[in-house]
């Protein structure tokens, strides 16, 4: 019997295995199995097939060792990662690695102990002296080890030298990555008899006060145990009190697992009834999927559409099956999980990036459970959930590009995956927007996705009055005296003064794009990138924002040597300063990456609005982001061009999205709210769809655009990228990939290879290659020519190691 595996590695293809007779009965697909790779390594692997043929022209090395008792990954996740690893061009393995929770994967490490103590004849260098004391002193150590603790780098160089003067040995070691919460229960010892605990006790009096509150407590919870934790800090007693009934065997005390995962939450109500308005769109849904698998629901802001989404949670409930609800930013489950908490209680499980793996890990072991959870809120990493009985998966503002995997592998869209992984299992999918994809809103008009909609605000709350702020005729007139327009300023002030609150949208962070001199123009640019530094005023550093490189602030020009150095440009952190300046005295918050590093931050900051402690919040795309604040009356857009000013076809939908979800988060419940939009180009077209709140205006003159220049959705695209720390073979390379497409699809648009606007990142050079394909194209095929391109790319010696990047569907 063998077994094709996936090994957690950037490897297309799976690898054959042959199965130990002793395991033949008790494996099976999306087993995880430990198995030797190369010529020392072992990996854990997952069981993609099992048959009986035997490989031809390889000999099979056997499985090392098998971990599970039933599969942790089941049928239509395999097949799930089979589809996004051919059409998005990323291998299997690196699909797995992205799946699973890093704990679920155990790795050899590699481990060194010495050899040979004694004297020899061969001259040892400090460094060596180094590991070689060091090894004395504990006998073994990992290689990770001793790369901290000995501060050396490229240690593997000089273990290389010692094992081949004889001097240590190296060897490989498995370790569960995944270990249980456990904590301490005492219960009163059964083998005791009560009679005899006063003469145990004698005359220590805490120990027998102690012992009496144990024993009430016991009998108020009505349980036979209770945590050591919570003993201590219900009855404030000393730890020495207790560890002496316990040494006097009076109580016993003993290790217990226990979950990671909050404490159980009860539901507190049923589901609101509908209005009018969301009856009639959850009835244009539910009729929607009699005849199709994906529906589009386009609701305007603040229209009520989490209800709507809740009344079919509780349809999919009564039908015995799960929802997975599907959210672009890890600060949209914050409010999300307290409503859908509120109905749903421990029904709900939580899954994104801020919990830890061995909370990732355990989730997932629940899902696979006999009572997994039923509903599950997370970003676009729990599509790869184990879910059993799949009905619905609701993707909550499906426009978004944060739901597109943009820096690693598979470079997969959560929203096309979503609709994919539904058709596997049977489900259904809502795209839920107020300003849904040009993509999504074409395919629900052609007739591809059925569409309900929703143009009434709930409680028939005015949209906001929508102001455009023209800055550049306000500087020529010289009225423009701070970043915020005077009329800005008065509108801040009167809610203020209402009590009311406020979000400014800047979206850039820091507080200075850049830095400039006033007398030669010099400008601070990243030594590893293509890119000018932002200037972070709390860290008093200048900052790479796509390396993270840290430098510090010139305090001079280093090429004029002149102190005549200026901030360029407005940051978040230059208009909360600003703002803190001009209302002294009001609670300011930023909402910013620099600002919700923390696994609470987020919460901690949006709990602060909500509840009123902060009056003005300034803010990122995170703000703009489907976030709900009832007493909100203005929002304000700080240079609003700077979001349409990019080389980029999306640029002005993402543009009018940011805008309009950003001017949606005013107004919310019982006014009309005000939003101003500052711009230096209010003759701009999009500007008046805005004011309109014209979303269809807005996508017919999008489409008409993009079908003059090819562009989705009447094209697929591919962007093929090119890296490598020599820019001439960069170059050379990009050119020989292109050329050779070029001859494979001879009808097809292939532009490039082209220097990108920035085109070194890390230290790497970057091209692009950019591939329009028709959509009614094979899309076999049209991968065949990629794949047959790059192996012809890797034949040649100077291109083998050139790094190649594939983007399908970019955004």
């Amino acid at each position: 019997m063998f077994a094709d595996v996936i090994l957690p590695l950037p490897l297309s293809n799976t690898f054959t295995y042959a199965v130990p007779t002793k395991m033949r009965d008790k494996i099976g697909k999306g087993y995880r199995v430990i198995v030797p790779f190369g010529k020392r390594k072992y990996y854990t692997a997952v069981v993609a097939a099992i048959h009986e043929k035997k490989p031809k022209t390889v000999e099979t090395k056997e499985i090392y060792a098998l971990i599970d008792h039933h599969p942790i990954v089941n049928e239509y996740q395999l097949k799930l990662w089979e589809w996004i690893s051919f059409y998005y061009l990323s291998s299997l393995g690196d699909v797995y690695k992205a799946a699973t929770p890093a704990k679920l994967r155990m790795e050899s490490e590699t481990c060194v102990e010495l050899k040979n103590t004694e004297e020899n004849d061969f001259p040892l260098t400090p460094t060596e002296k180094k590991i070689t004391t060091y090894l004395q002193d504990k006998g073994e150590a990992k290689i990770a080890e001793l790369e901290k603790n000995l501060k050396i780098k490229n240690v593997f160089s000089h273990i290389y030298r010692l094992t081949e003067k004889g001097i240590i040995t190296t060897y490989e070691t498995i370790e569960r990555k995944y270990k249980p919460k456990t904590e301490k229960i005492i219960s009163l010892n059964p083998e005791i008899d009560q009679k005899n605990i006063p003469e145990l006790i004698g005359r220590a009096k805490k120990q027998k006060a102690l012992y009496e509150q144990i024993i009430s407590l016991l009998s108020q919870k009505n349980t036979p145990y209770i945590s050591r934790e919570e003993i201590l800090k219900e009855t404030k007693t000393s730890p020495a009190v207790l560890n002496g009934l316990i040494e006097k065997n009076i109580l016993r005390q003993f290790s217990k697992e226990v979950s990671r995962i909050a404490s159980e939450v009860e539901a507190s109500r049923k589901p609101f009834p509908l209005s009018e308005h969301q009856q009639q769109a959850f009835d244009e849904i539910c009729n929607g999927f009699a005849d199709k698998n994906t529906c589009l629901l386009h609701g305007v802001t603040s229209s009520g559409k989490t209800e709507i989404y809740i009344h079919l949670i509780e349809k999919m409930l009564q039908e015995g099956k799960q929802t997975l609800y599907l959210v672009p930013e890890i600060a949209l489950t914050t409010q999300l999980t307290q409503r859908l908490q509120a109905v749903f209680g421990n029904k709900l499980g939580i899954y994104h990036s801020k919990i830890n793996d061995n909370e990732r890990t355990e989730i997932w072991h629940k899902m696979l459970s006999d009572n997994p959870y039923e509903i599950i809120i997370g970003v676009r990493s729990s599509l790869f959930l184990p879910f059993a009985r799949l009905g619905l998966i609701i993707v909550d503002e499906e426009h978004e590009s944060s739901y597109k995997q943009q820096q690693i592998a598979p470079r997969y869209h959560a929203r096309d995956t979503a609709i994919v992984l539904a058709h596997l299992m049977g489900a259904k999918t809502l795209l839920g927007s107020a300003t849904p994809a040009i993509e999504s809103f074409y395919n629900a008009k052609k007739g591809k996705y059925a569409l309900a909609t929703l143009t009434k605000r709930f409680e028939e709350v005015l949209m906001p009055k929508i102001i455009i702020e023209n800055t550049k005729e306000l500087r020529r007139k010289k009225k423009m005296k701070s970043i915020l327009s005077p009329n800005l300023i008065d509108h801040i002030q009167q809610a203020l003064d209402n009590e009311e609150q406020v979000i400014l949208f800047r979206n850039r962070r820091g507080f200075a794009p850049r830095i400039e001199c006033k007398l030669c123009a010099w400008t601070p640019k990243c030594r590893h990138c293509d890119v000018t530094l932002t200037y972070h005023k709390y860290r008093n550093e200048l900052v790479c924002h796509y390396c993270n490189r840290a430098y510090p602030k010139p305090e001079e020009c280093p090429a004029c040597h002149e102190k005549s150095l200026e901030f360029i440009g407005q940051g978040t952190e230059q208009v909360e300063e600003e703002v803190s300046r001009l209302f002294p005295g009001t609670k300011v918050a930023r909402m910013d990456t620099d600002t919700t590093h923390g696994k609470n931050a987020y919460e901690r900051i949006i709990s602060d609005f909500q509840n009123k402690k902060i009056r003005i919040l300034v803010g990122t795309q995170m703000v703009s982001k489907g976030l709900d604040f009832d007493n909100v009356s203005v929002v304000g857009i700080i240079a609003a061009d700077s979001l349409l000013n990019y080389p980029d076809f999306r640029s002005h939908e993402r543009g009018f999205q940011l805008m309009m979800q950003a001017s949606g988060r005013a107004g919310r419940r019982n006014k009309r709210g005000t939003v101003i939009i500052q711009t230096t180009q209010p003759e701009l077209p999009i500007y008046r769809f805005i004011v309109e709140n014209d979303y269809e205006g807005f996508y017919n003159m999008q489409l008409a655009e993009r079908k003059i220049f090819k562009y989705p959705p009447f094209y697929r695209l591919i962007s093929i990228e090119l890296k490598d720390k020599n820019e001439q073979r960069a170059e050379a390379a990009s050119h020989y990939f292109a050329d050779m497409l070029r001859s494979l699809l001879q009808d097809n648009i292939l532009l490039g290879p082209n220097k990108p606007v920035i085109s070194k990142i890390r230290s790497y050079h970057i091209r692009e290659i950019l591939l329009k394909t028709e959509n009614n194209l094979s899309a076999s095929f049209i991968r065949k020519c990629i794949r047959q391109t790059e192996q012809r790319m890797r034949e040649k010696r100077e291109f083998r190691y050139v790094v190649l990047n594939y983007d399908v569907d970019p955004v």
